[in-house]
């Protein structure tokens, strides 16, 4: 039998069925995988036990978007990375929907078990391994700021209650310098948004041909202030090309460099807080892991002439 080691983090944002894990070992079982549940205790708690977690076949991280982030981080901290999924019972799920999941947590199972392995690539911010999103400025502290108990009472609506607040407030432009495709830009910004997804704060097709295995990363810069402007483009991600709206600067690259004049903190990493506060970051994308995930948006997801990369690394 393979073996399994689900890790569950209680305190994510959605409500589930508390049987829902008598049925996931069923199923494991059903399937000639002999599981194990852990649950976590504490922020970091998850990263401690995949670091530490002895060879097992698959791991099952059931959370949000930031509890697959710390599984993403202690696999990469393990001398050899173990093979990982993710099952979403967060607020938002981004990094869930993005793989191609739904809502019913059974059926994610039956998806998973279904599915196919593929290796995706990771950015890091300062050395710190986000999965498919950091920011920073404008909208971007909503993840963290917002309360745990409106993300279990209402949901993603929680975070739009957030943001309404927060469009009304004075929209702060923050001087910077940044350097990235071998070029050095200066100028004023209310906020940056990095990602490797296709699927940001409950968007979907944020972006267009998105690929999470081209060795790239997407890059947002804006310097828009008025509220109507901001407005404006949000109607852009319904109805044309965000890299288009006036204001907004996009590019497509594997290194970044922002310079602040004085020490800034206030970064948002896979729905969570940035712990570090200082004057530059360097993002990369200079790791990568397996993962499986169901079939359903495999074809978008992965450019067809590197599906081989899994029986690469296999060998």
């Amino acid at each position: 039998m393979k073996k399994c080691t689900i890790i569950y983090n209680p305190h994510s944002g959605r409500k589930v069925k508390s049987n829902f894990l008598a049925t996931y070992v069923d199923l494991l079982l059903d399937n000639d995988y002999d599981p194990e549940v852990i649950f976590s205790k504490y922020k970091g708690h998850i990263k401690k036990i995949v670091k530490e977690l002895p060879e097992c076949d698959l791991v099952i991280s059931i959370g949000g978007d930031g509890t697959f982030n710390e599984v993403v981080t202690g696999n990469l901290q393990r001398e050899k990375p173990l093979l990982l999924s993710h099952i979403p019972v967060g607020t938002t799920n981004d990094i869930g929907a993005m793989f191609g999941y739904g809502n019913d947590i059974i059926a994610n199972l039956k998806r998973l078990l279904s599915g196919e392995e593929r290796t995706i690539d990771i950015c890091t911010v300062n050395d710190k391994p986000f999965v498919y999103v950091a920011g920073f400025g404008k909208f971007m502290t909503l993840p963290y700021e917002t309360s745990r108990v409106d993300k279990k009472n209402l949901g993603h609506l929680a975070y739009v209650k957030e943001g309404v607040k927060a469009f009304f407030k004075y929209t702060k432009l923050h001087e910077l310098t940044y350097r990235v495709n071998g070029e050095e830009f200066k100028g004023l910004f209310s906020f940056i948004l990095i990602s490797n997804a296709n699927h940001i704060a409950g968007i979907k097709n944020f972006y267009d041909n998105v690929y999470l295995n081209d060795g790239k990363f997407e890059v947002l810069f804006c310097n828009i202030t008025r509220r109507l402007d901001i407005i404006k483009s949000l109607l852009y991600l319904k109805t044309s090309d965000i890299t288009k709206v006036p204001g907004f600067y996009f590019y497509k690259t594997d290194k970044l460099e922002i310079e602040f004049p004085e020490e800034i903190g206030k970064w948002c990493v896979d729905g969570e807080e940035l712990e570090e506060k200082t004057t530059t970051y360097k993002i990369a994308m200079n790791h990568s892991i397996r993962v499986m995930m169901p079939k359903k948006n495999v074809d978008k997801l992965f450019i067809k002439d590197k599906k081989s990369e899994t029986k690469k690394n296999k060998k």
